[in-house]
């Protein structure tokens, strides 16, 4: 479903991503993992299209991602760090607007709607301003807006970042919600009991590069512990 080659960006001199090969599955949950700068954000936009790799190329459900940068637009679900909703626009006409951008037909697009705010716990605020909104709410906003259109690959960057224990699980049991759908998903973050409870294999940057991949069984016997706190702090530290 999303396969990379390879895959690098620079920055001037500076290496973002470098190098960068992997696979993800459909119905899969494949955490990337690094510390802050360690090239995740970075590795996502080039996933979505959003910057061009300076070398390498990547594949999304069969469409490359420099020559079919389009139809891999229409597959992708996209979460970025910052939530990127209008402001003075409510919680239904921000939806409404992304949803139209992706061509969905109205009807439709009015019952995804109302499904996934109320999913999300987000129905009687549906005619508010997203501008007096929690941090929490516009995160869940944003992570409805990246499966409006029922995407085949979600690529979620820090999807649980800021959120308190209450609106984290709700994200973290949609994610499990979407795999069982048989969604690919790219699951960015730095929290590794987070990793740990939703990851099916883990890919660990640091320096824009791929340091340990695997099952969480499979890190522990690589790095000879248990703790995957200490086996991350570990490889990272190893790779500085």
């Amino acid at each position: 479903m999303l396969v990379t080659s390879e895959l690098s960006k620079s920055f001037g001199p500076i290496k973002a991503v470098d190098q960068i090969s992997l696979k993800a599955e459909a119905g899969e949950v494949l955490g990337v993992l690094g510390p802050n700068g360690a090239g995740k954000t970075t590795f996502s936009r080039l996933i979505a299209t959003l910057l061009s790799p300076t070398s390498g190329t990547a594949t999304v459900d069969g469409h490359d991602i420099i020559k079919e940068a389009e139809k891999v637009r229409q597959v992708i679900g996209f979460l970025p760090t910052e939530p990127g909703l209008y402001g003075r626009f409510t919680a239904v006409e921000n939806l409404r607007y992304f949803g139209r951008l992706h061509s969905m037909d109205e009807k439709d697009l009015a019952q995804r709607i109302d499904y996934l705010l109320k999913k999300f716990d987000l129905y009687e605020e549906r005619d508010r301003r997203t501008a007096g909104f929690s941090k929490g709410m516009m995160q869940k906003v944003s992570l409805i807006r990246s499966v409006l259109h029922d995407p085949k690959v979600l690529l979620l960057d820090e999807p649980t970042a800021g959120l308190d224990v209450p609106a984290a699980r709700v994200v973290l049991d949609m994610v499990k919600e979407f795999k069982a759908e048989g969604k690919c998903i790219l699951f960015s973050t730095h929290r590794m009991a987070e990793a740990e409870k939703i990851c099916d294999r883990m890919v660990i940057i640091a320096k824009g590069r791929i340091v340990a991949q695997g099952t969480v069984a499979e890190l522990r016997q690589q790095a000879g512990q248990d703790d995957l706190e200490e086996i991350f702090l570990r490889l990272v530290g190893e790779a500085s």
